[in-house]
Parts: structure tokens; C-alpha cells; sequence
């Protein structure tokens, strides 16, 4: 009996914790189906349902630009800092070099940097080399903070990995580079998956660095989202399609990869 009490405490606790996560999400997809006066009726259940809002932002040529830009720069962030990241992690692991400590313990001191004390001196810089409002630019200050993240996240997968298999592959004839790619990258593919997956949702979530370091032409998504607030009063029908469309990549990614964030990261908690 008791036991039996306990599981429904934990079932309802775990419903009580989601609703409490869904509530704002779905506070944001109703609203974008409603005219701005619905959304600060006080009967908030009771309206017509309207499309203009996604009409209104996909006629709006600046937010669609914004939209690939962002996809852009998150996909090219993303995959250059894993690929690197990877390889990175990888010599971290199998050399042992009397700086290796070093070099991690720098890595997480530059994941605790806050963005915003790094985007003058990028602003600067960019300006000095002509890569201000630049998509190509701004990737390259995306790779700046998920590079460090995939690194470290990605130390525990390769280090689980036992070294029979690349004397194995030794023995065989393999280069350290074919160890590299056709043996360790397959056997840590969860932990691959769930710094794909982050480092993603961190770029495509970026704020600092592009309203810094873009102007009208490199402009990211979130920037975007942010002129909707409007000169005199917040546009909140299109601010929330604007925010409906930007959750769409990330449910997709979330739920189609679902299985394997879910082994990886408890693969990485136990091994870590």
C-alpha cells in the first residue's frame, strides 16, 4: 500500500513539474493565434482564431532573412565546433601531454566567460578585419563558446572507451586519424549526438553576440524577434508566432533525436 501511495505522489508530482514547463509554451501558441486584444481579455479561453499574426511576420521579409541567417550560422557553428571538438577531445584523451590538465581546465574557464564582456573586444575586432555583419563572422564567434562546451562534454565518452580497440586497429595497419574516424567517432556516437544537439540550440538561442556584431544584412532570428516589441507598445500577437516559428526547429531536433540525447546523456552521467 504504501508503496503503491508513493508512486502516485511521484506520478503527480512529475505531472504537476511538466504542465509547469508546457504552461509558457502554450501560453506563446495560443497567443499567436489570437488579435493583440484577445491576448488582455480577461476571459483569455474565449476567441477567434486568426492566422494574421504568421501572416503578418512571413510578409516580413527582415524576419525570413533572419530565419536562414540563423539557420546558417547554427548549422555552420555547429558542425565545425564538433568536428574540431571531437578531434580535440580525442588527443586530450590518448596523448598524454604534461599540459593536457592545462588545456581543459582553460577550456571550462572560457565556458564561465560572460558573453557580454567578450563582445566588444569581438566587435573590435571584427571591425579591424571587415567581418562586421558578416554570417561567416558571426559563426566564428558562435564557435568561440560551443567549441570549449563540445570539448568537454565530449571527455567522458572518449575516455570510456577501452584502448584494446585502438591497439587493436594498430596492429591492423590503422593511422591514428583512421582510429579517429572510423573506430572511436562510431563507438562515442551518442555523446557525438548530444553535442550536436546543444551546441545547436545554443547558437540558434544566441542574443549578445548578434545584436553586436550584426547590422541589417547578418541579423540572426532573436534579434529579429526583439523589434517586434514595437515603438509604442509590444506587437505580442506577432512576437508570439515569431516565437511558435523559432521553437519548431527545436521540437523537431528534440523529439527526432530523442532517443539518443536520452543515451547519451546518461551514458555520459554514468562514465563521466
Amino acid at each position: 500500500m504504501k508503496k503503491t501511495i508513493a508512486t502516485w505522489v511521484m506520478f503527480i508530482l512529475a505531472l504537476l513539474i511538466v504542465a509547469m514547463e508546457l504552461f509558457p509554451i502554450a501560453v506563446i501558441i495560443f497567443n499567436g493565434f489570437k488579435r493583440d486584444i484577445d491576448i488582455w481579455s480577461k476571459n483569455p479561453f474565449y476567441f477567434k482564431p486568426t492566422s494574421m499574426s504568421y501572416k503578418n511576420i512571413f510578409s516580413n521579409q527582415d524576419f525570413v532573412r533572419s530565419l536562414k541567417n540563423s539557420l546558417i550560422v547554427a548549422s555552420l557553428s555547429t558542425v565545425v565546433s564538433v568536428i574540431f571538438g571531437a578531434m580535440a577531445s580525442y588527443g586530450l584523451v590518448r596523448f598524454n601531454f604534461k599540459i593536457n590538465i592545462l588545456i581543459v581546465f582553460i577550456l571550462l574557464m572560457l565556458r564561465m566567460v560572460p558573453q557580454m564582456t567578450l563582445a566588444l573586444p569581438f566587435y573590435v575586432l571584427f571591425r579591424t578585419f571587415n567581418m562586421s555583419d558578416n554570417v561567416f563572422g558571426l559563426s566564428l564567434a558562435h564557435i568561440s563558446f560551443n567549441l570549449p562546451y563540445v570539448v568537454a562534454l565530449l571527455l567522458p565518452f572518449f575516455a570510456s572507451i577501452p584502448r584494446e580497440f585502438e591497439e587493436a586497429a594498430k596492429v591492423d595497419g590503422c593511422t591514428s586519424m583512421g582510429i579517429f574516424w572510423r573506430i572511436f567517432l562510431p563507438l562515442a556516437s551518442a555523446g557525438i549526438v548530444v553535442a550536436t544537439v546543444f551546441a545547436f540550440l545554443m547558437s540558434w538561442n544566441e542574443f549578445i553576440y548578434a545584436l553586436v556584431l550584426t547590422g541589417s544584412r547578418a541579423k540572426t532570428a532573436p534579434v529579429a524577434v526583439n523589434a517586434f516589441l514595437g515603438q509604442y507598445a509590444p506587437l505580442w500577437g506577432q512576437l508570439s508566432a515569431a516565437g511558435t516559428i523559432m521553437l519548431l526547429p527545436v521540437f523537431a531536433i528534440t523529439l527526432g533525436l530523442q532517443r539518443y540525447i536520452i543515451k547519451g546523456l546518461s551514458a555520459g552521467g554514468i562514465k563521466g
